[in-house]
């Protein structure tokens, strides 16, 4: 088993109310890969709500292997939400891999 963790910072010039769109529009689609993309076993985003945090979002998911992280890094469906609900928004981007 595999966790890949990534946390976000969004892009400083958004409204709080696209902050609020854009986490929400992550949130949604990227959850909604369970089950689509073979070897994700489990997906969470979580939204930041504290002031002490200095990141957006987090990642948080298992997958079967490395194998298949590497599957879920390319799979269409993932490449179509990531280009179009995360990276047009977000100017940092930090990731960590690890095996269970």
């Amino acid at each position: 088993m595999v966790k890949h963790i990534i946390l976000w910072k969004l892009k400083e010039e958004l409204t709080e109310q696209e902050r609020k769109e854009v986490s929400t529009g992550i949130k949604e689609h990227l959850e909604a890969l369970v089950g689509k993309v073979p070897g994700l076993i489990q997906l969470k985003i979580v939204i930041n709500e504290m002031e002490s945090s200095n990141a957006d979002l987090m990642l948080d998911s298992e997958l079967e292997s490395e194998e298949a992280l590497k599957g879920y890094q390319t799979h269409p469906d993932h490449v179509a939400a990531a280009d179009t609900y995360v990276r047009p928004y977000t100017e940092i981007r930090m990731c960590i891999d690890y095996e269970l």
